[in-house]
């Protein structure tokens, strides 16, 4: 084999080893992104709170940013086991699974609107109901029904689960009938007197303030939680670097504008802060409870 033959073999060899490492060719970034809603209302109440921020976020990043929603909490944290979903809105407790079982990554956390570090659960009655206090509550359980959370829920399942019932050596299935849906339908429920006591949260019940006004003022607070940190929002770790860096700099600097502080209101927040896996760690409140 002469010289030139050779060199040239070399030259190429070099090209093809440069191109496979440059930035372009390094990692393959995603062209489309699923975001998951977990179903804390239905999702034709969440559809419409959602799309601006959605389409502000594709604009940022220049891919298609699609929602996606599913019946229950477990089906966002499947579709991010299952790389359906990239990134995600959870609670705590979903968080946490999502963390645990589905490569997920906490990055940053929700502010309420008002500036709250958190929100907190509450139990609801109707308003004409003679039940005023958790004693009242526990004291005729046995004749009620209850309308208990999402079994992934943080406000409308976990901490209940353990302020409410554990801390006083009783269960939900002590109620007469006991079912289990999101904060939106448990609202409604009792405020059409369908049960008699259900799981909620603050924020949720601002959110009525709009969605369902007459609604609201059916209802009653009969106990309150101590304060839950602010909802997680987690990625695939799984993401290429390039897309993650893209992501964090749209969540810590969305919310600047006056457009965009509008959009965040709707959703009942301020803007974000940064977070990471800590707020799932061993000291979380959700794996305390």
């Amino acid at each position: 084999m002469n010289a030139k033959i050779i060199a040239s073999l070399a030259f190429t060899s070099m090209f093809s080893l440069s191109t496979l490492l440059s930035p372009a060719h390094a990692e393959e970034q995603e062209k489309a992104l699923n975001f998951g809603i977990i179903s804390t209302e239905s999702q034709q109440n969440l559809k419409p709170q959602w799309t601006p921020f959605l389409q502000d976020m594709e604009k940022k990043l220049g891919v298609k940013v699609n929602a996606f929603f599913a019946p229950d909490y477990a089906g966002i944290i499947q579709g991010m086991r299952f790389n359906k979903v990239d990134i995600a809105w959870y609670g705590n407790l979903s968080a946490m699974e999502a963390v645990d079982r589905a490569n997920g990554q906490v990055f940053a956390q929700t502010v309420a609107a008002d500036g709250s570090p958190g929100y907190w659960s509450v139990l609801i009655v109707n308003k004409d109901s003679p039940i005023n206090n958790l004693n009242d509550l526990l004291a005729k359980r046995k004749d009620l029904t209850f309308g208990n959370g999402d079994p992934n829920s943080t406000s409308g399942f976990l901490v209940p689960g353990y302020y409410v019932f554990a801390k006083n050596n009783i269960s939900a299935s002590d109620f007469k009938r006991t079912v289990n849906a999101g904060h939106e339908t448990n609202a409604l429920a009792v405020a059409n007197k369908q049960v008699d006591v259900a799981t909620n949260n603050t924020e949720n019940l601002d959110k009525l303030k709009t969605s369902a006004p007459e609604k609201l003022k059916e209802l009653k607070v009969i106990w309150k939680s101590p304060l839950i940190p602010g909802d997680p929002i987690v990625w695939r770790k799984n993401l290429s670097e390039t897309t993650k860096d893209k992501i964090y700099d749209f969540f810590m600097n969305y919310g600047k504008t006056p457009e965009e502080k509008a959009v965040l209101e709707r959703l009942g927040w301020a803007p974000f802060r940064a977070s990471s896996d800590l707020q799932t760690g061993a000291d979380s409140p959700a794996r305390a409870v």
